[in-house]
């Protein structure tokens, strides 16, 4: 089975609640949803967390390498695609582009195989795991009525992220959060994403430090983004002195950045997102190296159903693995597929077992958002 094309399709009209700064809104494209295309008519699935208009310039670079390539080598067809654009794309939006085309190709070779994506990633170690539903942080009235609507939707755990956590004052900061425990009560996971990678992160150490302090109180599971992703000696220091657990890496591309992170032991959690960091061969590599290293590896999943099949299978594979980001409420996530991902009664997503990711395209909902 030989690959022929590459199909894409940006995602618009459904971007939650403007993305998360105020200069996106709800028609903007982040999210990219990637075809690949073969002789035989099977189609592999595929997302990319960037622009369709960044994603199709990256594929006309990368459609020479694909079309006429074996549509059951992903790991071997994507590093043949980095590694030929290494001049030109060394991460960034030509390995966002890559990430989706790598989901694909692991999803085609599924297909091919008529297994699942996780029993080839090396076999099952677990069959369910735990979403987090991801939310924004807001006022205390409407935080508390976005974390009862994930409670409802049954997510037994929730993290909150960005404004106007760390943009106003301590105090402002400590009732978010004691509002937040508040709401779900003492059985709930809750998690904190201050978004450190926001343009002109204004905090340093001694505020993340102080603020790690403040969050442990509340019984928080990691502190996310404390520090700009860039600032490897400030999260060293602030994973040693910290008195909860420290969570980065959702914003690098290529394994070779997460190497200083890990070495160092920079972090508690490290955060690959697959649909940007080089795919789910990517993933699955990195996701190795930080077991050997003793540290928790949790995708970064701000973005669509398919990104969140890939994750589960991910996950599934890996010998510890404990969550995945579930971005909530989301059309691309509720609307996308066929058969959308729902938690069950104890908190728990199951890991898809149909061949490649097991999850099809809704076409009436790629109609409405696609591009």
């Amino acid at each position: 089975m030989k690959i022929v094309d590459v199909r894409i399709s940006g995602l618009s009209g459904g971007t939650v609640e403007g993305g998360w700064a105020n200069e996106l809104q709800p028609d903007d494209n982040i999210n990219t949803i990637v075809q690949v295309l073969t002789d035989e008519g099977v189609v592999g699935l595929g997302s990319a967390m960037t622009s369709k208009a960044l994603v199709e310039a990256a594929v006309q670079l990368l459609r020479p390498l694909l079309v006429g390539e074996r549509a059951d080598e992903p790991a071997r067809v994507s590093e043949k695609l980095r590694q030929s654009l290494f001049w030109q794309g060394r991460g960034g939006a030509v390995e966002h582009a890559i990430s989706g085309i790598d989901i694909a190709l692991w999803d085609l070779m599924g297909k091919v195989c008529n297994q699942p994506v996780a029993r080839l990633l090396g076999g099952y170690y677990r069959d369910r795991i735990k979403p987090y539903g991801s939310i924004l942080f807001d006022e205390p009235g409407r935080l508390r009525e976005k974390l009862q609507g994930a409670l409802t939707r049954g997510f037994k755990a929730i993290k909150m992220g960005w404004r106007p956590f760390g943009r106003s004052d301590r105090r402002t900061d400590e009732r978010l959060v004691q509002t937040a425990r508040a709401t779900v009560g003492a059985d709930v996971e809750l998690m904190v994403d201050a978004g450190g990678s926001e343009q002109f992160w204004p905090h340093g150490y001694k505020w993340a430090l102080e603020t790690a302090k403040m969050l442990r109180a509340y019984d928080i599971v990691w502190f996310e983004e404390a520090l700009p992703p860039d600032d490897i000696d400030g999260f060293v220091e602030l994973r040693r002195h910290a008195p909860l657990p420290i969570a980065t890496g959702e914003v690098l591309t290529r394994r070779q950045s997460f190497w200083p992170f890990l070495r160092r032991h920079a972090v508690d959690i490290i955060q690959p997102d697959t649909t940007k960091c080089g795919g789910l061969t990517e993933c699955w590599r990195i996701g190795w190296m930080a077991y050997e290293h003793n540290i928790l590896m949790v995708p970064h999943g701000w973005n669509t159903a398919v990104g969140l099949a890939a994750d589960l299978h991910l996950t599934a594979a890996l010998p510890v693995a404990r969550y995945v980001e579930f971005l909530t409420p989301s059309p691309y996530m509720d609307e996308l597929i066929t058969q959308p991902f729902r938690p069950d009664a104890e908190g728990f997503l199951h890991v898809p077992t149909g061949p490649g990711l097991g999850v099809s395209l809704h076409p009436e909902a790629l109609r409405r958002f696609g591009t």
